[in-house]
């Protein structure tokens, strides 16, 4: 075993020190979220929770599960998760190795009008107006109408470039239709960035607040960060007029919503993280 010289030790110490505290400086809000939804009234509002929770109860949990209208914004959300993934996902892997192949017709403009959409926007006011005009506002046009993002096209198509065309020649040769060329080889030998993709697909879908909270009309379709916002908003309202008595602290009940709302990120990110640089790096060598 090679043995390291000792500015290589120094580097090494340097380095997991800082990746060390940089980790607990990330892992601090949501433990002290943590804490605060399951600590009492008197001790949070005396600030005597800095890290761990004091005086424990459950009661702000029992307040999020018991209330109706966040299961529909939890459902909502999934729903919107789930199919807005599915459907981002089809378009983007389709048009992906659409513009990756040398014999798409006009395959540089088409590139380069899907570059465009990044560098230049419409601008939010011409965007609300166009959505509106379309009716974007229900679960459904939510899902159709912000269903790609360039910039994972992009990820995708570099990587189905890279693949070697003797692959998919040998298929041919062997009888495989464009599909099956597609579905069996490109898809498999491109898993790394189509799950990077699907997660940003996912965690984009499962944080979406602003065009939801700006289009869509039925509060029994609105996804939980609305709900979220809406919660905070009522809250602070009420304990400014002082209208409101709970067993647990405003700020108790508003974390243990936030704490609800991240714990299928917080199960699924950890099992899909390691395609994160994998994905990136092989979706990004060839431009």
């Amino acid at each position: 075993m090679e043995r390291l010289s000792k500015s290589e030790i120094i580097f090494k110490v340097l380095a997991y020190t800082l990746v060390g505290i940089f980790a607990l400086l990330a892992l601090y809000p949501i433990v002290y979220a943590f804490s605060v939804s399951i600590s009492g009234k008197a001790v949070f509002e005396a600030g005597q929770i800095v890290l761990l929770p004091k005086d424990i109860t459950l009661a702000a949990y029992a307040a999020v599960i018991t209330d109706k209208q966040f299961w529909i914004a939890y459902t909502n959300t999934l729903f919107y998760t789930v199919f807005g993934t599915v459907w981002s996902l089809l378009i983007s892997l389709t048009g992906a190795y659409a513009l990756s192949k040398d014999k798409l017709l006009g395959k540089r403009k088409w590139n380069f009008l899907l570059v465009f959409t990044m560098w230049f926007s419409a601008g939010m006011v011409p965007l609300y107006l166009n959505y509106t005009q379309l009716h974007v506002d229900n679960r459904w046009g939510m899902i159709i109408a912000f269903g790609v993002q360039a910039y994972n096209i992009i990820l995708l198509r570099n990587q189905f470039s890279s693949v070697p065309t003797e692959i998919e020649e040998a298929a041919i040769v062997d009888g495989a239709s464009e599909f099956q060329v597609f579905r069996k080889i490109y898809i498999p030998m491109s898993s790394a960035t189509v799950a990077t993709v699907t997660l940003f697909y996912a965690i984009s879908r499962w944080n979406g607040y602003y065009w939801a909270a700006r289009l869509v009309d039925n509060s029994e379709e609105l996804p939980l960060q609305v709900y979220l916002r809406q919660q905070i908003e009522e809250f602070q309202s009420l304990q400014d007029t002082g209208q409101v008595n709970l067993p647990y602290a405003m700020d108790s009940l508003v974390y243990a919503i936030i704490i609800c709302s991240i714990i299928p990120v917080l199960v699924i990110y950890p099992y899909i993280q390691k395609y994160f640089a994998k994905g990136v790096n092989l979706g990004g060598v060839k431009g």
